[in-house]
């Protein structure tokens, strides 16, 4: 079983390529379904769908083709499948503080409440096979990063904090209700809590496991567009997920106007370089500007075959961890993998919040962490294969 998520900056066209794969995939013969993970949903859009078939379908997979489903998420049905308990208390402290009783219940649709909703049915499809590939079209950056973020947040929640409050509700209740009338949680609202993360249980485990799940990054030729998706291949590293494809989606064809594309194919190509030196070995995968929108399945499988070529897309075109930072005696230290590479022939040079280390003609940017690039100094050790770098000083605390 495969699971992808389709991830970069808004706009990068994220969309049509988790469709065009999903729909190769599909061709292949795997059952396959695209989740939008996107509160501004697209892929009926991209699918060139009718709106109200899916309104109609209440946020449940609709089949498309063969052996292909899509999902766009309903938070009002969802709220009935698995927030009943804790959207009803929420929406009642709300009430309580004065608040117009609807305005109440839509302020009790938190933030996470979608995103957790969405990790429920990731877990649930891959635990029951019922899918042989998920894929997933991601917001953008900020978001697919609170996202992958929410396992590690709840379980931290669960174990530290949460039987405490339960406890210290059930003893408060009965003197709360004597002395003021905003009310406390009942039993119904932690069962609920509970129940849901009992539901999550494993999911961390499964989009950081390798053999399953995969990140492709999509990506512009373009320089803002680019820092972004450094900052994505950074962050997604960091929370352990695996990175096997960048895709460099819109670059202009080489038969487009000569006079008037000229400056914007030279810096297209300029940036595309630059990509592969930034997430080698992690392999760039180009695609050309169609000449019209990429709507309907024709379109999104010929842009599949433009992608993919013969390959199978749910393949793994990268495996392993490109880098890994952890943190040693107070100090962080990055491990990069180097092969073949001897100490005499590398060079590091730290600028602002970028690594680059040299080898020959070889070289590769790094982006670090906010407390990792404030270090005031850099110092590497070649051990076998791997190049260890310690940063000493600035926020480490240490000189």
């Amino acid at each position: 079983m495969r699971i992808i998520f389709f991830a970069g900056k808004g706009g990068v066209g994220k969309t049509t390529l988790a469709a065009a794969t999903g729909l190769q995939a599909a061709k292949k013969g795997n059952k396959t379904i695209i989740i939008s993970l996107d509160i501004a949903h697209s892929l009926s859009d991209i699918f060139d769908l009718p709106k109200d078939l899916l309104d109609l379908n209440r946020g449940k997979p609709l089949k498309v083709s063969d052996n292909l489903w899509i999902q766009e998420l309903d938070i009002q049905e969802e709220i009935e499948r698995n927030w009943g308990e804790i959207h009803k208390y929420l929406s009642t402290l709300f009430n309580t503080t004065g608040l117009d009783e609807i305005v109440a219940e839509e302020l009790a649709i938190l933030p996470g409440m979608e995103e957790v909703s969405l990790l429920l049915y990731i877990n649930h499809y891959a635990r029951r096979r019922a899918y042989d590939a998920i894929l997933l079209d991601c917001a953008p950056t900020g978001e697919s990063l609170r996202f992958i973020s929410i396992p590690t947040t709840l379980e931290w929640y669960i174990k530290k904090i949460f039987k405490l409050e339960k406890t210290l509700a059930k003893i408060a209740r009965p003197l709360a209700k004597r002395l003021y009338d905003v009310p406390l949680p009942g039993d119904e609202y932690f069962d609920a809590i509970e129940k849901l993360f009992n539901r999550l249980h494993g999911v961390e485990e499964l989009l950081t496991n390798p053999e399953v799940t995969s990140v492709r990054l999509v990506t512009n030729p373009e320089k803002i567009v680019l820092k972004e998706t450094q900052r994505a291949f950074l962050y997604f590293s960091l929370f352990g997920m695996h990175i096997d494809g960048i895709i460099m989606n819109r670059i202009l064809p080489e038969a487009s106007d000569e006079n008037f594309f000229s400056q914007w194919k030279k810096s297209q190509k300029l940036y595309w370089k630059q990509a592969e030196s930034y997430f080698e070995p992690v392999p760039v995968l180009p695609v050309t500007l169609f000449k019209n929108e990429v709507l309907g399945t024709d379109k999104l499988l010929h842009l599949a075959t433009k992608v993919y070529g013969r390959k199978d897309p749910l393949a793994h075109f990268y495996r392993g961890m490109p880098f890994r930072f952890t943190k040693e005696d107070g100090n962080y230290m990055l491990t990069v993998k180097m092969p073949f590479a001897s100490k005499e022939r590398v060079q590091l040079n730290k600028t602002g919040d970028e690594l680059i280390i040299r080898l020959a003609g070889f070289k590769k940017h790094i982006l670090l962490p906010r407390q990792v690039a404030a270090a005031d100094s850099v110092t590497a050790k070649l051990d076998g294969d791997r190049l260890r770098i310690q940063f000493k000083g600035g926020e480490n605390g240490k000189g």
